[in-house]
C-alpha cells in the first residue's frame, strides 16, 4: 500500500458552509490499493476535552487515564486563543442544545458529502479531534463517510463498531487500574496510539512494531495490529505521570 499525503489544496471547498466541521493542513491525500487510486479529504470537530468547559466533560476517561493534565490540546494551534475560543464556543454549544449541535453537524455532514462528489473524492471526518463521544450512532447514518478516532473508552472494543468507522485505542502508563483495564485491548488486532517521551520513535513497544503516527494523522490508512507512536507534544513533554512513556525510565 502507497500512501501520498498533499498538503496544497488545488481545488477550494466551499469551507464557508461549515458550521462546526473544519479543515487542518494535511487535508487531501490518496491511497494506493489494489491498482487504483483513492483519494480523500479530511474534515474535523474539534471541542474542549476533559472538563475544560463548566458542566461538561467529553473524555470521560481523562481522570482514570491520566490524561487531563497532559492533554494534547495544548498542541500546536491548540494554544492559540482563537482556536481555543473556537473551540470553547462549540462545546458549549454541544452542552446547552444538545438537538441544536447535532442538527447543525448532520447538516455540516451532508455539505461535506456534496462537496467531495463535486470533487470526486472521498469524505472522511475525525468527529472526536481532542474529545471522546460516542457518535456512532450518528456514524451509521453515513455509510458512505469514513469515520475515525482515536478513543480511550475501552468498552469500545465489545462493541459493534460500524463498518465505515476506524478506531485507535489510545494507551496511558500514568494509572495502575486504566493499565489492567487496557491488557485485553493488547491482544485484539486493534491498533494502539502511544505518546512517547523524547524525540525518536522504538522500533517496537510490547512486541508490536511501532509506526510513525506523526507524519500522518489519517488513522484509517494504517495497517492493523500496530502500535502508532506519537512524539509527546504540548504539556505532555513535561508529563511526569506516566502518560508520555518515556523508554528511559521503563
Amino acid at each position: 500500500m502507497k500512501t501520498t499525503i498533499k498538503t496544497k489544496i488545488k481545488t477550494k471547498f466551499n469551507s464557508k458552509s461549515y458550521n462546526l466541521l473544519s479543515f487542518g493542513s494535511n487535508t487531501k491525500l490518496k491511497k494506493k490499493e489494489n491498482g487504483k487510486v483513492k483519494e480523500y479529504r479530511i474534515a474535523g470537530l474539534s471541542l474542549m476535552p476533559a472538563d475544560k468547559v463548566k458542566g461538561v466533560n467529553l473524555c470521560a476517561m481523562a481522570i482514570l487515564a491520566g490524561c487531563k493534565a497532559p492533554c494534547l490540546e495544548s498542541a500546536g494551534r491548540g494554544s492559540f486563543q482563537t482556536v481555543i475560543d473556537a473551540r470553547t464556543r462549540k462545546t458549549e454549544l454541544y452542552r446547552d442544545n444538545k438537538a441544536g449541535f447535532m442538527a447543525m453537524l448532520r447538516g455540516d455532514i451532508y455539505a461535506f458529502i456534496e462537496d467531495c462528489k463535486r470533487f470526486s473524492v472521498i469524505p472522511a471526518i475525525r468527529l472526536n479531534v481532542i474529545s471522546d463521544i460516542n457518535f456512532m450512532s450518528l456514524i451509521r447514518e453515513f455509510p458512505e463517510v469514513q469515520f475515525y478516532d482515536y478513543t480511550k473508552t475501552l468498552s469500545r472494543y465489545k462493541k459493534d463498531i460500524p463498518a465505515n468507522y476506524h478506531l485507535t485505542f489510545s494507551y496511558s502508563g500514568a494509572n495502575r487500574k486504566y493499565k489492567d483495564l487496557f491488557k485485553p485491548i493488547w491482544k485484539t488486532n486493534y491498533n494502539i496510539a502511544v505518546v512517547f517521551k523524547g524525540k525518536t520513535l522504538p522500533a517496537t513497544y510490547k512486541g508490536r512494531k511501532v509506526i510513525n503516527g506523526d507524519i500522518s494523522d489519517h488513522r484509517f490508512l494504517d495497517p492493523m495490529g500496530v502500535v502508532v507512536g506519537l512524539i509527546a507534544k504540548g504539556k505532555a513533554k513535561k508529563d511526569l505521570s506516566g502518560f508520555a512513556i518515556d523508554l528511559q525510565t521503563v
